[in-house]
């Protein structure tokens, strides 16, 4: 008779293409009963040595004489891998054409054995209290049919109220009361943010709408042991509401409810192989889970557009919209050379706005001048040893190169002789300075990267920040001025328009009711968006532009880069899936000291088609990989990249 043994499937951590798949090893009895889930050593033959992996599947046979290798031992007896933890982390690896182990690096911590040991999967159940349900039913009523949307699992794109309440933002106080309403029916909800601010005032929201037990971070500013345990606390069966950035979209709870906040943030997505942005994460989780999803923002973005075009999102909205008062100034009003940067009607209205309270300027960059020209013929002033950007740190300083760090004393100018510079655009603090002249007696606030403030008091001050970094003001700003509009415009980016228009948008939600809200040097159709606050039409007009194009996210685009030869295989890989002739763009030249030569292609397609190229660049990356460990290749660098979903594409 046949000997039965018992036998693991295994997903090891490693980065490598070529092991990302599960490999068969036995189980010795001297390891007892093993879990699915749990971490194990396992022996790596082609490399003579041990690895991490976690046990995916277990299974017995009868075939005892198949050579298999025995699992070395078991790390610890804790499931950190639950199934449908490890079929979302496949399933966005095979979209991206990537390793499910790079998915799961950014969820599953490091083991803490102290917090292991004195964790016990006990929690109790938390639930709202009568006034926190009560509360939280009234912020959703504010919108029609996302309780519909909650009740039903749901899709929805949503647009939040640009108003705060007693310190908490509208947006904030949304998701909250939409985690309370899923928590109450015994549901888990993981709420996706950008960066730390966001994630500081959602919390804010949270105590006063969530019982305090039932909030989990999931933040990289948690300690190795605070991390691992609000992990272990997403493992238990009591339900809960993660709270976190990117990675937390992966949080293994049950989820009830996945919102994303601004999916339009460059922070959502992950700069780590396999480059997956939350946006997309959170489609294939309620995909997998059926829990009701949920993208809010102040604007939408054109992928959130396009899902709302083709019915696959609800597109929700206030019962009673509230919009703010937006003042546009044109571009032939601003001809006025001064430290005056802004138009008569925005001096005036930030004047009197200030006599009450704060006042919000943004900028466009941090410092004091980041760039210099030359007075003359308007030339950048460039740098004479690298050809690095000048710039000045205050009035009247050396000028620095931004690249090497040399100071400029006997700078001319190659085109025109010159030895006069000129400031060519004002950073933060030179704008501070401008300001702190035209407004004498008001308090002038610089908040930037390098000077970061959370909040302002309320009363008379001038608040200069660049985009992104403004603080909370307590009552909200009396006035909001957005200058360097035209200078944030020209960046050579496909969605500078839908960043701009984020930015202000972001920045006028943090007026007062009433407040005006000025929109400085800009018109067109961006300028009417901001103005009459129809964020949909402007990323539906984006959307309709580059469709003709397959620009994304009318396509899906991937960026293949490698060797000449590893990319000429790997897009003759693709000649069998019948893409378009004008499919392929490329490839170009990379300019780098790399050796072989490293070139680059865009590959575009419509989504239909996008299982099918994702899993063949995927299976040329893995040939390209086995082919260098065969020692056909000796470079340190892989001959052959690929990622998915290129939000700017460009060659």
């Amino acid at each position: 008779m046949t000997e039965s043994r018992r036998i693991a499937r295994v997903l090891l951590d490693s980065p490598l293409p070529q092991l990302d798949r599960l490999f068969d090893y036995a189980l010795p009895t001297e390891l007892g009963e093993v879990p699915l889930g749990v971490r194990v050593r396992v022996p790596l033959r082609t490399a003579g040595r041990v690895v991490d992996g976690y046990v995916i599947e277990l299974d017995t046979e009868d075939d005892a004489d198949r050579p298999l290798s025995e699992a070395d031992s078991v790390v610890s007896t804790v499931p950190v891998l639950p199934s449908r933890l490890y079929r979302l982390a496949r399933r966005a690896a095979d979209r991206a054409a990537g390793s499910a182990s790079d998915v799961l690096r950014l969820v599953i911590p490091k083991r803490q054995v102290r917090v292991e040991k004195a964790w016990t999967a006990d929690a109790p159940v938390p639930v709202p209290t009568d006034a926190q349900q009560a509360a939280a039913a009234r912020v959703i009523d504010e919108y029609d049919g996302l309780t519909a949307v909650l009740d039903e699992s749901g899709r929805a794109a949503v647009e939040a109220v640009p108003v705060s309440r007693e310190g908490v933002q509208g947006w904030a106080a949304l998701l909250a009361a939409a985690a309370v309403h899923t928590l109450a029916a015994g549901r888990s909800s993981v709420l996706v943010v950008p960066d730390h601010r966001d994630l500081d005032r959602l919390l804010a929201a949270l105590e006063v709408l969530a019982p305090a037990e039932a909030v989990v971070r999931h933040d990289s500013r948690l300690t190795n042991p605070d991390r691992y345990r609000s992990f272990l606390r997403t493992l238990e069966d009591a339900p809960c509401i993660v709270v976190g950035n990117r990675s937390a979209v992966y949080a293994p709870v049950q989820a009830g409810l996945v919102a994303v906040w601004d999916d339009g943030d460059p922070l959502l997505g992950e700069p780590l192989a396999p480059y997956i942005n939350a946006r997309d994460a959170a489609l294939l989780r309620q995909e997998q889970e059926d829990s009701a999803l949920v993208y809010a923002g102040h604007t939408r973005t054109t992928d959130v557009e396009r899902l709302v075009a083709h019915g696959y999102l609800h597109d929700v909205r206030a019962t009673r919209r509230v919009l703010p008062r937006v003042v546009l100034s044109t571009p032939q009003e601003m001809d006025a050379p001064t430290a005056q940067r802004m138009p008569s009607s925005a001096f005036l209205s930030a004047r009197n706005a200030a006599a009450d309270g704060p006042v919000l300027v943004q900028v466009s960059r941090p410092g004091f001048s980041p760039s210099l020209v030359c007075a003359d013929c308007r030339a950048p002033a460039r740098c004479a040893h690298c050809g690095g950007p000048l710039g000045a740190t205050h009035r009247g300083a050396v000028p620095v190169c931004a690249w090497c760090g040399r100071g400029a004393r006997a700078w001319a100018c190659p085109a025109c002789s010159s030895t006069k510079l000129r400031l060519a655009s004002s950073g933060s603090e030179r704008t501070a300075d401008e300001l702190g002249k035209a407004f004498p007696g008001i308090r002038v606030i610089v908040a930037d990267s390098a000077h970061p403030v959370e909040h302002v008091a309320d009363k008379p001050s001038l608040i200069v920040a660049t985009r992104g970094a403004e603080p909370l003001a307590e009552g909200g700003y009396r006035a909001v001025v957005l200058l360097d509009g035209p200078r944030m415009l020209q960046a050579p980016d496909l969605r500078i328009g839908e960043a701009c228009l984020r930015w202000w948008s972001n920045a006028a939600a943090l007026a007062a009711p009433g407040a005006p809200i000025h929109l400085v040097g800009v018109d067109g159709g961006i300028a009417r968006a901001l103005a009459t606050w129809n964020h949909s039409g402007f990323a539906r007009a984006e959307l309709a532009e580059r469709a003709p194009l397959h620009m994304p996210p009318a396509a899906r685009v991937a960026l293949v880069e490698g060797t000449v030869a590893a990319v000429a295989r790997g897009l003759a890989s693709l000649h069998d899936l019948a893409l378009p002739p004008d499919a392929v763009l490329g490839p170009v030249p990379i300019e780098s000291d790399d050796y072989p030569p490293r070139v680059r292609a865009l590959v575009r397609f419509d989504y239909g088609a996008g299982q099918r190229v994702a899993s063949t660049l995927r299976a040329a990356v893995v040939a390209e990989a086995v082919s260098a460990r065969r020692g056909k290749g000796k470079s340190t660098r892989s001959a052959l990249s690929v990622r998915l979903d290129i939000l700017d594409p460009e060659l």
